[in-house]
């Protein structure tokens, strides 16, 4: 048995805790009452010792502000609560999921990920995944009697597409493991944003941690308070006034890292919901932009991100370096050439 104690759901690099998120607004007509009381009336399941441990952590809020277990709730306010998810223990099994393996030698694999597929069991993907089917194609991952993550050396987002490295022996973990530590190998992405890109050519660099609004996605810290070091180098490949296509090199690998720097820079990736590329940018002075702009999101409904070539040095041929690069999936490049025929409109 495996006992599940934390959610690497998304992106590349940090751990991530497994949290349940809860929002209640009290009634008009309710009367003052303690939070933990009024959060323990709705979480039946849930301890009131639990729920005041929550409010010791900080992780009981009231319209917005954290507040202890004895705060009265009053009518219209609105409380919001992050749990930790209690450990669940499953087997990890093999499946028999068809995967892209676009290298194989005695040391490690080459995937090639599809967009939409989970690369390990994680909160609410407990099969399925791409390490239930790397299970099933390998004998004796490094780590699978024990971990929920055998072989991995890094990881890419659900609804990303593209290139990871599986490491097949504990010493390939290790020393896979030790250049992405040290940003030694080479990443590229490509991503399709929203807007005008500036610059040619540039890098983003700003703290990247959870953000203190809402603890389901990332934010960046210019004046590096919080989060961990982030830098991200970007150079534009293709322009369509509208969008921009840039090719973006990871030098840290943190969680939504790509993401959440473009956003950061007013360009957020097409398609992506949870950063504001789910709404194109206002161009009236385009001819019927909205509705090419809705058609796109409905042929691209996630974020237009694909992990296009990795580098790294060989576990046990030293000096040696492998370079994979893997052409974009076919929703990005039908997007793509939709850009290209809609800009040539013009």
């Amino acid at each position: 048995m495996i006992e599940f104690d934390d959610e690497l759901e998304e992106g590349a690099g940090t751990e991530e805790e497994l949290y349940v998120h809860h929002r209640f607004v009290a009634d008009a007509g309710q009367k003052p009452l303690r939070v933990d009381k009024f959060l323990f009336n709705f979480l039946e399941k849930t301890s009131r010792n639990r729920i005041q441990k929550a409010a010791e952590a900080g992780a009981i809020r009231v319209d917005g502000l954290p507040v202890k277990s004895n705060h009265r709730v009053k009518p219209g306010e609105e409380v919001t609560l992050v749990l930790a998810q209690p450990p669940r223990e499953f087997v990890l099994e093999a499946e028999p999921i068809d995967l892209n393996v676009v290298y194989l030698d005695d040391d490690l694999a080459v995937i090639n990920k599809p967009a939409g597929m989970v690369v390990h069991p994680a909160f609410g993907h407990f099969t399925g995944t791409l390490v239930h089917g790397l299970l099933y194609l390998f004998q004796n991952l490094p780590g699978a009697s024990s971990e929920v993550r055998p072989g991995l050396v890094h990881r890419i987002d659900k609804d990303t597409s593209g290139l990871l490295v599986v490491a097949r022996t504990d010493y390939a973990l290790a020393f896979l493991a030790k250049q992405f530590a040290d940003h030694s190998c080479d990443r590229e992405y490509h991503a399709l944003v929203w807007g005008n890109v500036r610059e040619d050519r540039g890098t983003v660099t700003g703290h990247i941690g959870r953000s203190l609004q809402d603890r389901k996605v990332q934010a960046i810290f210019p004046d590096g308070k919080h989060g961990k070091h982030a830098v991200t180098h970007y150079e534009v490949l293709e322009r369509y006034s509208f969008a921009t296509l840039v090719a973006c090199r990871l030098e840290t690998g943190r969680t939504h890292q790509i993401r959440v720097h473009m956003k950061f820079l007013g360009h957020p990736l097409v398609g992506d919901a949870v950063y504001g590329g789910d709404k194109a940018p206002h161009r009236p002075e385009l001819p019927k932009f909205a509705q090419f702009a809705h058609k796109t999101l409905e042929m691209l409904p996630r974020q237009a991100l694909h992990a296009r070539m990795l580098g790294f040095e060989h576990p046990s041929r030293p000096g040696e370096r492998l370079v994979f690069e893997a052409p974009l999936p076919e929703d990005m490049q039908a997007v793509l050439e939709r850009f290209r025929r809609y800009a040539a409109l013009k």
